[in-house]
This record gives structure tokens, C-alpha cells and sequence, in this order.
């Protein structure tokens, strides 16, 4: 199935889903959850090859809080991916915050700021110090939070990311340069833990 065919079969069956159908809504889990979990598991790879979280956890706790009651509702692919981004980071988040409350303090949950490959050591950081920063640049520039959460926690592309925003390319481009750079000078000044 091409990408194109996949979006339009997630779109239309988070349609049915929304009218109230059970059948379309296990269908789009099915459609969504293996690609869900390949995220997660290059996400998790990419980021700290010894993370304490497994992909298939990552992608179950996203998806209850993506589905939950006060959860918002995807409009199509690129939206439910998008929202899906905002959840891992959560996710990711909580447990970072839960394995250092355990260990007092003690070792960090990492992220990468590359696009999903593995990136050199100096590129990688703590989580909990990316979500502070995220937050402070959600104050800046709502937009340069999203985008990072897009490309760093889904892995959306350019055109995904600029499809999700209803902004261009070139925008998206520009606020992924703009967004990196920020974030590299916040954290690279950040005092050690």
C-alpha cells in the first residue's frame, strides 16, 4: 500500500470511527499500530539503544491517551500522527521522570534531535531537559514546539510536518533549522545535572 493509499484509508475510516463505527476503529488500529511501533522502535533505538522502555509499552501508553475520553479527535493520517507526537513525548516524559524519582536522581532518559537515525553522542540529550526546553520554546514560538515534536517524536517528514501545521515546506524547513539551533544553544548551556 503506498503512502498516499494509507492516508486516505486512515482518513476515512477515522471518519467512519467518528460516526460511531467499531469496525472502522479496530480496523485503524490495525492499519496504524504497526507503523505506531516502528516509529517507537527507531525512536527508542535512535535516541538511547539501552532505554528501559520498550517500544510496544511506548505505543500502548501513547494510544490510550491518544484515544481517551478527553482526547482530541485525528481529522486524518498526518493529524493523528501529529497528536501522536505530542502523547510519545508525554509518555516519554512521565517515564523519565519515574525512573529518576526511583533512582533519586540518578541516569537520564535520552532523545536525539536528528531525523530518526542514529545520531553522533554530542546530539543526544536528556529528556527531561528537552521537554523544559520545549516548553520555554512553546512560550517563543508555539509552531518551533510542534515541529519538533513531529520530526523528534514521530518522525513525520517535512511535508508531513507542513501538511500537519497547514503551513509550506519551506516554512516547516525554516522553523527546523530555526528550532535545532535554539535548542542546541539552551542546551548545550545548560549547567550538567
Amino acid at each position: 500500500m503506498s503512502s498516499g493509499e494509507s492516508e486516505h484509508e486512515v482518513t476515512v475510516l477515522l471518519r467512519q470511527w467518528r460516526s460511531g463505527s467499531r469496525d472502522a476503529h479496530e480496523r485503524l488500529v490495525a492499519l496504524v499500530y504497526d507503523e505506531l511501533r516502528r516509529v517507537a522502535r527507531a525512536r527508542l533505538r535512535a535516541n538511547d539503544p539501552n532505554h528501559t522502555l520498550q517500544p510496544t509499552a511506548l505505543v500502548h501508553e501513547a494510544y490510550l491517551r491518544l484515544m481517551g475520553a478527553d482526547a482530541a479527535v485525528p481529522q486524518n493520517r498526518t493529524h493523528l500522527f501529529a497528536l501522536a507526537a505530542r502523547v510519545m513525548r508525554q509518555v516519554l516524559v512521565d517515564h523519565a521522570r519515574k525512573k529518576n524519582a526511583r533512582k533519586r536522581g540518578g541516569g537520564t532518559t535520552t532523545i536525539s534531535l536528528s531525523d530518526g537515525t542514529p545520531a553522533p553522542q554530542h546530539s543526544i540529550i536528556d529528556v527531561l531537559a528537552l521537554d523544559e526546553a520545549l516548553t520555554d520554546l512553546a512560550a517563543l514560538d508555539h509552531r518551533l514546539c510542534r515541529v519538533v515534536e513531529m520530526k523528534c517524536f514521530t518522525g513525520l517528514s517535512i511535508e508531513e510536518t507542513a501538511d500537519a501545521l497547514t503551513v509550506s515546506t519551506a516554512t516547516v524547513e525554516r522553523d527546523w533549522a530555526v528550532a535545532k539551533a535554539w535548542l542546541f544553544d539552551r542546551l548545550s548551556n545548560r549547567p550538567p545535572p
